[in-house]
Parts: C-alpha cells; structure tokens; sequence
C-alpha cells in the first residue's frame, strides 16, 4: 500500500479552523459555511435544508444516489436557571459530561457577542473529605463574574443561551490531533477530503454522490432523519468516531479492541447492511489498507440508524474514526 500522505497544508488548514469554529447542536450554521466553502471547488451543487444540514452534490442528475455522511454539531450547555447571586446553571445539549466539567472555561453565546466564564467548584480546603459530592448535573454551574442577576442580564446571558468550550486545536508528539468537537468534525473532514481527491485525481463517478454534513446528531440523529426523506438515497457511508479503547479504565470485554493509528473501524450492526459492509472490507483487503472491526448489539447510536431506517430501508454502513478520552 502506497504511504504517500493525501493530507495536504490547505487541507489541515481547513481542518483546524473547522475545529475551532464552534457548532452547537441546534446553532451549527457558521460551522457550515466553513465547510462549504472548502468544498465549493470540488461538487456541481450545494443542498441545504430548513435546519442546516449542508450536501455538496457530485453528479447531480444521475438517477443512483449514494450519501456520505458526517455530522456537523457538538455537544454543549444551555444556561437554564441564574440565581439571584448570579450564578448560573446549566443543562445538556447533547451528551456534555459533568464530571469534567468543573474549572473549565466556557464560552455563552449572546447576542452581545461571546461572554467568558467557567465552571466553579468548591476549592479542596472547603470540601469536607469524609463525604466529598462529586460533579454532578444539579451541582455544577457557571460563574463569570456577575455580581448578581442583573449585571449577568446587563452582559446579554439569558435562558437558553448555549455554552461552548474554547478548546482549540492542538497536536501532541507531531501527529495527535486535539481538539474539543473532533467528533464529528472528522467525519466533515473526511468526506469532504473524498469530494477534494475525487476531483484532483479527475475521477467520474457513474452515480451522484451526495456529500451531507448533518445536524443535530449528538440529541437523537435528527438532522440525519431528515435529510434522507429529502435526499432519497440509494445507498449511504455513515462516518463517525469511536473509543480507543488501550486507554486505561476501559473495559475491553465490553467496549472491544480499536486504537488510534491501526486504521478505520468498520462496524457490525443490524442497520448495517451486509453486502455493503463486505463490499467495504473487501476494498480495504484489495488494496491492502488496515482496518479494525466494532460490533454494536442493537442500534449504532449514529446517523447510521436514521439513514438505514427510512425510506423503506437504505443500504447503510458505518466507518469510525477511534479518539481517545
């Protein structure tokens, strides 16, 4: 197998700026626009629908319609409830996690503009060692150095305002990437970069091909079950991220072995469809490019599942990216 890097600079560029750009599920539209106008150069047309799905189309008037899919928002917080003190709490928009939330930054989205604060938490001094309460949903909250709830109200943070976190990106040892929202920006990335070497290497594809960046996966696929009743499509390549799985406290008997560097997961599931799956994997043998295998027991958890379950049922499979942590 050739180990020519296909990444280029403009390529990374994209890439990290893509990151960096916060996409909240629900609030995903400058995300968009990035990753459309990386694309533009490389699709005949663009598709957007009501909520802000983005398809960068290939082909557009053959009757065969094949989607590669990634999803475009991240998890987040929304400020549900600002005491008289000021402070304010928090509910999920998407799977955040509390437990690593305390002493983080954050970022609340106003319409003044951006507004920085972070995650309090008692210092250990204060805390009493015989009966510590760990992070919880009702416990964490956001301070930004309000005096009361009036001057947070001056600064523009309300109800239903959505938080993000500043993590930008960053590389550890050369080639690790970090970042907050890698899932799934990765998978953006990823097929946008098909739609980029389909184009430079002047390859005409015999179906159209159907580039869709989705919305609001992290709260239930929605942004997926709707674009499939528009797009229709014959057949569809779900990318997404899972776990590395050789990081400490990770129960393998459980979650299965995959690991960063040891090539795309290919997974198993009743949504997938077996024929495309194998069709996969028998591609990946043929020019020799590593993979690694993921069962899932019932539903995958990603857009997968939207895509395979409508229209009367889409051939569907699903390719991760392992992240760790």
């Amino acid at each position: 197998m050739s180990k020519t890097n296909i990444i280029t600079d403009k390529s990374l560029d994209f890439f990290e700026r893509y990151l960096n750009n916060a996409s909240p599920t629900g609030y995903e539209w400058e995300g968009q626009k990035i990753w459309m106008d990386y694309l533009k150069p490389y699709v005949d047309t663009f598709i957007t629908d009501t909520y802000g799905t983005a398809v960068g189309v290939i082909n557009p008037e053959a009757d065969y319609k094949v989607v590669i899919e990634g999803h475009s928002d991240e998890i987040s917080w929304y400020v549900n409830y600002i005491t008289d003190e000021g402070i304010i709490y928090v509910i999920r928009n998407g799977g955040s996690d509390h437990q690593i939330a305390p002493s983080k930054w954050v970022n609340i989205h106003t319409k003044k503009g951006m507004v920085k604060g972070l995650f309090g938490w008692p210092a250990i001094h204060t805390r009493d060692r015989s009966k510590e309460e760990p992070p919880k949903l009702d416990n964490i909250f956001i301070d930004i150095g309000a005096k009361d709830k009036a001057e947070v109200e001056a600064m523009g943070v309300h109800v239903g305002c959505v938080i993000t976190y500043p993590d930008e990106f960053q590389v550890l040892n050369k080639n690790k990437f970090v970042c907050r929202a890698i899932d799934n920006r990765a998978g953006g990335f990823m097929i946008a970069e098909v739609a980029r070497l389909l184009h430079e290497n002047k390859i005409k594809l015999p179906f159209g091909l159907y580039i869709t960046n989705s919305v609001q996966e992290e709260i239930g696929l929605r942004g997926a079950e709707m674009i499939t009743q528009s797009l229709k499509p014959n057949a569809a390549i779900i990318t997404d991220v899972c776990h590395d799985t050789t990081t400490p406290m990770i129960n393998k008997k459980k979650e299965g072995h995959t690991e960063i560097g040891a090539g795309p997961v290919v997974s198993y599931a009743p949504a997938v469809q077996n024929k495309l799956r194998e069709r996969i994997i028998e591609t990946a043998e043929a020019r020799e490019i590593p993979f690694q295998r993921l069962a899932a027991s019932r539903s995958t958890g990603t857009d997968t599942d939207a895509f395979a379950y409508s229209n009367g049922g889409v051939a569907s499979a699903l390719i991760s990216l392992p992240l760790r942590y």
